[in-house]
């Protein structure tokens, strides 16, 4: 008989047990949201480059990653909490930034921001955000991290003054995003009906008036804006100007004597996200970068990559813990968590799977897959004997997909 005494997660309230029960998973969140959303903002958040070769690619990898259990000893209930660039936090797992997550959920960035700053985890802010840096400090002040893309225009003046910005707002990490050089083809946006630039039609209007919880999110949050953009563009700038200025502004990869300069204005912790090459990282350990986001960016720029998990093991061993490294792209649950721990991460950050809760449950989405991951977390560390985060890094593991130096052979220098 399987004996599921002290399965029930510790601490939960009445309503959020019966979520537990009803989605216990982030797939089931992910099948009630296609079921709910429009199917342009469905197929915004869920879909990837190509034909989702990436996106499956790092759910198959992260699968197929084994840890191996030890048992015999006393068992005491394992402690989630850890501490990521001398701040506390209360598990090690994140909100991973999103390009524009209001398309996908009117109202995301308030929700996470707020879900995060409740459960004491970090939320990365994305530059393409619905809610300013300065608002999101309000909501989330000990726990808040904030993105940026490359806008080179002008000696960097807009991204500089988004460092500044971010700093006086206590700002705990600022993420320089490197791997969009390029914006590849996601033919499921396409076919879904969105466009770059971004057009409101009206197949999109009436596409959204079919999901009557995503309308109603709409209308309380207004359509979605580029707010901490917004001082840099002309006053009242339609959604076409405001693309079209991104568009001009912004592009490509920061260069290493750009990201340089970022470590020269931003004196807190800076962190690369995109990293997949131990070079690279080297590199960046070489300037002065504090951390690492290991990241094929969900799947969605090339499905030609590596598993992030795949490329997670060399990244840390180049590391050898002069960095934080943070693990993403294909994360669904606190196993996922777990596998990345013990392969070499500090902690493991979920984007996509936060906007399926968004989708599937509105604002109670973000605190629910919280719970998810954190007691799923905290069950697995259970199983593998674990008492603290840190012992999944004793765990034994069989990773049949990593890549190994030879692999890195022929790459570029």
């Amino acid at each position: 008989m399987d004996d599921t005494r002290g399965n029930a997660p510790q601490g939960l309230s009445a309503p959020d047990l019966e979520l537990m029960r009803a989605y216990p998973t982030a797939m089931d969140l992910r099948v009630r949201a296609k079921r709910l959303m429009p199917r342009f903002a469905f197929e915004y958040m869920d879909g990837g480059a190509g034909d989702d070769l990436g996106i499956r690619r790092n759910w198959n990898a992260l699968d197929a990653v084994e840890l191996a259990p030890r048992y015999g000893r006393v068992v005491q209930p394992p402690a989630c909490a850890t501490t990521l660039f001398g701040q506390p936090y209360a598990a090690p797992i994140g909100v991973s930034p999103v390009g524009g997550p209001g398309t996908a959920f009117p109202g995301a960035e308030t929700y996470l921001a707020k879900a995060a700053q409740a459960a004491r985890v970090p939320y990365t802010l994305g530059v393409l955000s619905g809610i300013d840096v300065e608002q999101a400090a309000l909501m989330a002040p000990d726990v808040l991290w904030f993105q940026l893309y490359r806008f080179h225009r002008e000696g960097h003046r807009i991204g500089l003054d988004l460092a500044r910005r971010a700093a006086a707002a206590g700002v705990k990490a600022l993420v320089l995003t490197i791997d969009t050089p390029s914006r590849t083809v996601r033919p499921r946006e396409t076919r879904s009906g969105i466009v770059n630039p971004f057009k409101l039609t009206n197949r999109l209007r009436l596409d959204a008036l079919t999901s009557p919880r995503w309308l109603s999110s709409m209308l309380r949050n207004g359509i979605p804006r580029f707010a901490s953009l917004a001082p840099y563009m002309k006053p009242q700038a339609s959604l076409a100007e405001a693309a079209d200025f991104i568009r001009r502004e912004s592009g490509g990869a920061f260069t290493w004597d750009e990201i340089a300069r970022y470590r020269d204005v931003w004196k807190g912790p800076l962190v690369l996200k995109g990293v997949l090459h131990p070079a690279d990282a080297r590199r960046a350990l070489e300037l002065g970068v504090e951390g690492l986001f290991v990241t094929n960016h969900g799947g969605r720029q090339i499905d030609a990559l590596p598993a992030a998990i795949d490329a997670l093991p060399a990244i840390a061993a180049e590391a050898a813990r002069r960095a934080t490294i943070i693990f993403d792209s294909g994360v669904r649950s606190g196993v996922d968590a777990a596998r990345a721990i013990a392969l070499g991460a500090d902690a493991a950050f979920a984007g996509k799977a936060f906007l399926w809760s968004l989708g599937a449950l509105g604002e109670k989405g973000p605190p629910h897959f919280i719970n998810l991951l954190k007691e799923d977390l905290r069950a697995a560390m259970g199983q593998l004997g674990c008492f603290e985060v840190a012992d999944l890094r004793a765990v034994a593991r069989r990773h049949p997909g990593a890549w190994v130096a030879s692999d890195y052979a022929t790459g570029a220098a």
